[in-house]
């Protein structure tokens, strides 16, 4: 009887709680955003730059990959921008919008601590657009796009680098050259697809050896045409999802370039990822949302909202969740990436799932 009062007492006081919350603007959606992560790195009077890539291969071990450091702006609004920091890297034409050379591949960890710097790489990169890991991949290699010179780095997880596709800075529409491209993704058996991007309008495939085997796309705003091949990502079952980005849609492919489906009005589509759990969620560049599909491609939910206060968005670039649930979006127009934790009690159905 005493532990059945002590139950109704518990949820007489939660119900009580819960009545008297008032106010909230749900900016965050599901989740709470860490403050001051991770660490300026970029030394007083500066800041980071455009952050293109995000990848978290644990809750310790956090991957960033930035355009260089910019000059710190005053306090803003926190509204509006004072500038985009995206027309800032090493394939500007102007030599104002080149950043301060360095710090383009960081690893963090849990606290926001910069516990590597991959400075070997920095003569490297000139506009470096994604980090990614295979998920399939044992030695969790770590995989760079950098659109601005037209190549793809594989590395080990020590930063060794093993492969690379393409020419440095020597743009083309072949298999051993690219045009800027986005972004990659792994199907099991070590096949890759590699979305070939801002200049190219298509999608390249290859062997896990980096063996060129086919591609497909020509641009247009018909079935297999692209405008803006800016993400790429598989679900279980060997499909690929592409974001057509200048065309407001993401189309599907089976493994073979063969056209299935495609789902329109998705505005400007920065970034794709299959959840573990089978879901497509979309970091959108205008809206500036964090939306959520199911795979028959239906919308079941979504999140946020424009500006530079903390939590908000100008650019979700790329997205990445560890094993932690903690949830990172590179924020590639401001310049800057953000940790965010689920709130206590936060309906699972609004978090991000895992990466598979």
């Amino acid at each position: 009887m005493r532990t059945v009062l002590l139950t109704l007492s518990f949820l007489v006081f939660s119900a009580a709680a819960n009545a008297q919350m008032k106010g909230g603007d749900d900016i965050t959606g599901p989740y709470d955003v860490v403050a001051g992560w991770p660490e300026n790195v970029c030394g007083d009077g500066w800041q980071i730059g455009s952050t293109g890539g995000v990848w978290a291969e644990h809750a310790d071990r956090i991957y960033v990959l930035q355009r260089g450091c910019l000059p710190e702006l005053p306090p803003s609004n926190q509204i509006v921008p004072g500038r985009n920091a995206s027309g800032y890297s090493f394939a500007a034409s102007d030599p104002a919008r080149h950043p301060r050379p360095g710090l383009h591949l960081m690893i963090f960890n849990r606290d926001g601590e910069m516990i590597d710097n991959w400075d070997h790489l920095d003569d490297l990169m000139v506009r470096p657009h994604r980090v990614v890991m295979n998920p399939h991949d044992p030695e969790n290699h770590v995989w760079i796009v950098d659109d601005g010179a037209h190549q793809i780095h594989k590395l080990t997880n020590d930063g060794e680098i093993v492969m690379t596709l393409g020419e440095f800075r020597v743009p083309g529409d072949d298999e051993n050259h690219f045009n800027r491209p986005t972004d990659i993704a792994f199907l099991a058996n070590g096949d890759f697809f590699i979305s070939d991007g801002y200049r190219n309008t298509r999608v390249a495939k290859f062997n896990a050896d980096g063996e060129f085997l086919l591609d497909w796309g020509e641009p247009g705003t018909g079935r297999s045409q692209f405008n803006t091949v800016h993400g790429i990502t598989v679900d279980a079952q060997d499909r690929i999802y592409v974001a057509d980005r200048a065309n407001s849609r993401v189309q599907i492919f089976d493994s073979e370039g063969k056209y299935l489906d495609q789902w329109n009005d998705i505005t400007y589509p920065y970034y794709i990822h299959v959840s573990k759990d089978q879901h497509l969620w979309v970091g959108d560049g205008r809206t500036n949302k964090i939306l959520k599909y199911n795979l028959d491609g239906q919308l079941i939910n979504y999140w946020g909202t424009f500006g530079t206060l903390p939590g908000a968005m100008w650019g979700p670039h790329q997205f990445s969740v560890d094993d932690e649930n903690n949830l990172y979006i590179a924020d590639v127009h401001v310049g800057r990436v953000q940790k965010y934790t689920p709130k206590p009690g936060a309906d699972r159905d609004r978090l991000m799932g895992q990466k598979p």
